[in-house]
């Protein structure tokens, strides 16, 4: 009777006896230890999951590798290492992209099986480069990617993939193509990226596309100004910024409204405000190379100026800018381009399955924006920025004197030609070289 009392007395805790107390307590260790029990569960297949999810570790703040003036070529921060092949690798995540991974087999179900087994793969690819192949993908939602597959060249696939996710990971304009995801298992390194349901601008001017459907002069005109805006952002949008290294018509992608998209980031560099970069390692495409970056390996962003430059002339003339089918002097495309226009012949500049052509003016005023962005003087060249407000101005680049409209009207013509003839000269096209076109 004492015991039993003494389990029945009341206690301090909310006036339960103390035989009450004893049982909520139990329960109370039951709950807990089922939670607990379930929690561990939960965390070991989180576990599993995240080990089959490498990621890059970064060494800016902004998720961004950066250079500096007075470094040399500087290789991209990697992976974690792999104690064994069989082993599941564990890297810790830095970067606080929110693009998504993707397991090999996803993606080979998605392209076809890559051209391999008859899965119908080669009927996929979309593009092949030295990097790697792109592949047209349908995920299980049903949206439409593009999918590069690195080739692994001696450590080359690891290096372009670091750099693609470095440079676009965090890096979003509607004029640079969206990177959507990745794939790292084992040397397997994939990158997925939105897809352009046109192609590239390489196939438009030069492939066999463009033999059913030329580019009107607005269209190419379109093209133009959306790749100024995309390169101007990554110079003077971002920090730090990024200049590409290998701006050319085969990585100018474009959507089904003619809105191009620069791609093809594995040759980008990143460097800090106001910096250069001074490399013996010279990356990009020959005909689109500015000369002082081969000839002394400094870049900045007057590298991706030139490149556009080269770009734009590529977009009026319909030319390669490297062309060895073609006569001496016109092998060249930058070298052509200056002496026709020193020879004033710049409606012979315009590709000729242009139907409607553009006005006088108008062609002098993107004629001029060609030479600012090939000056030889890498100072001299206009700020991608500035590109984008000569192309769209209505206005002649050029200010002139004030003049009566009859006056005006009819001076306006070689006024814009000698400012043409003047910007040629200022290029490096000696007097000599100045004659009217026959």
């Amino acid at each position: 009777m004492a015991g039993g009392f003494f389990l029945s007395e009341k206690t301090a805790v909310l006036g339960l006896r103390l035989y009450a107390l004893i049982a909520v307590s139990a329960a109370a260790l039951v709950v807990a230890a089922a939670a607990a029990a379930v929690l561990i569960r939960l965390l070991r297949c989180s576990d599993r999951r995240w080990r089959r999810r490498p990621s890059l570790r970064v060494n800016h703040v902004s998720g961004l590798s950066t250079s500096s003036s007075s470094s040399s070529e500087v290789e991209a921060t990697g992976f974690g290492k792999e104690e064994n092949a069989n082993e599941e690798v564990v890297v810790e995540m830095e970067m606080g992209w929110g693009g998504r991974w993707y397991a090999f087999a996803e993606l080979e179900v998605a392209t076809g099986g890559f051209g391999g087994g008859g899965g119908g793969g080669r009927g996929n690819v979309i593009g092949k480069g030295g990097c790697g192949t792109v592949y047209r993908g349908v995920l299980p939602d049903c949206s439409v990617v593009a999918v590069k597959n690195l080739h692994n060249n001696k450590g080359q696939a690891e290096e372009e993939f670091k750099v693609e996710v470095e440079a676009l990971g965090k890096v979003r304009h509607k004029n640079l193509v969206g990177l959507i995801g990745y794939c790292a298992e084992g040397s397997k390194r994939l990158l997925v990226y939105e897809y352009a349901e046109n192609g590239n601008l390489e196939q438009w001017l030069h492939g066999d596309v463009g033999r059913f459907g030329p580019l009107t002069w607005e269209i190419r005109m379109k093209i133009a100004v959306g790749t100024a805006k995309g390169i101007a952002y990554l110079h003077e949008g971002i920090e730090p910024k990024v200049v590409h290294r290998d701006i050319k018509s085969s990585n100018i992608l474009l959507d089904k409204q003619w809105n191009p998209k620069v791609s093809d980031f594995g040759f980008a560099k990143l460097l800090g405000s106001g910096s250069s970069f001074v490399t013996t390692r010279v990356m990009g495409t020959f005909g689109y190379v500015a000369p002082e970056y081969v000839n002394t390996g400094l870049l900045n962003e007057g590298s991706d100026a030139y490149s556009f430059g080269v770009l734009l002339m590529e977009l009026i003339s319909g030319r390669n800018p490297v062309d060895y089918s073609r006569p001496v002097g016109e092998i060249n495309l930058v070298e052509w381009f200056k002496g026709m226009v020193g020879k004033r012949c710049l409606e012979e500049v315009l590709d000729p399955s242009i139907k409607a052509r553009p006005s006088s003016r108008e062609l002098k005023r993107v004629v001029m924006v060609c030479l600012r962005c090939v000056d030889p003087d890498a100072q001299k060249r206009p700020r991608m920025g500035h590109v984008v407000h000569m192309l769209e101005g209505d206005e002649f680049p050029f200010r002139t004197e004030h003049r009566s409209p009859r006056e005006h009207n009819s001076n306006s013509r070689s006024l814009a030609t000698n400012k043409v003839t003047a910007l040629a000269e200022s290029v490096g096209l000696p007097a000599s070289k100045m004659s009217m076109c026959r």
